[in-house]
């Protein structure tokens, strides 16, 4: 029997500054994959739109586009 490896949870606005890639697109904040408990509702960030920079207007998070 196989075992599923250990995902460890991305904690939501733990930081003030994010990068990620075009993968991520479209982007939310908080993104897939942190913790939700104690976060804010989802909000779609037009990073593109941006310049390659968007700040969540909830929680003041950036995210940078790297690629």
């Amino acid at each position: 029997m196989s075992r599923s490896p250990t995902v460890t949870p991305i904690a939501a606005n733990a930081e003030n500054r994010y990068e990620v890639t075009r993968a991520d697109l479209p982007l939310s904040c908080p993104m897939p994959g942190m913790a939700l408990w104690n976060s804010h509702p989802k909000v779609y960030l037009p990073i593109v739109d941006d310049g390659g920079e968007s700040t969540c207007p909830y929680c003041g998070a950036r995210y940078v586009l790297r690629d």
